[in-house]
């Protein structure tokens, strides 16, 4: 089966950044790190990324590059690596969610789906 040789598991964990976030000029900055884990049986590389990011008045705003953090990891099976990157909205909710670009040692290639996770300050949302 092939989902079993390509698979990789991703975990975001989100925080508020207040201090290094001006509300009043309409600046909210989050940090969010990633767990990227290949659960699958073939070694694999991250090449790119690809992210929607939405705020409240649902701007979006797509980003994509090389690698994340300047690195592309090459993760063995059952391997994992963790960033923590950043975004800013221009409200205080929002929400991201994109796609990882792998290359298996084989050669195969294929995408790291990332879920839909939400960006907001402490309490906004109840």
């Amino acid at each position: 089966m092939m989902e079993n040789l390509y698979k990789i598991n991703i975990k975001v964990k989100t925080k508020y950044i207040e201090h290094q976030s001006l509300p009043s000029e309409e600046r909210y900055f989050f940090s969010y790190t990633i767990t990227i884990k290949n659960i699958g049986k073939i070694p694999a590389k991250l090449i790119s990324r690809h992210w929607i990011i939405t705020d409240a008045n649902e701007k979006i705003e797509e980003v994509s590059g090389l690698g994340v953090v300047g690195e592309q990891p090459r993760l063995k099976s059952h391997e994992s690596f963790e960033y923590t990157s950043g975004a800013i909205l221009n409200t205080p909710v929002g929400t991201m969610h994109g796609s990882y670009q792998m290359i298996a040692d084989n050669g195969y290639k294929f995408d790291a789906e990332i879920p839909m996770f939400s960006l907001n300050i402490p309490k906004i949302l109840n």
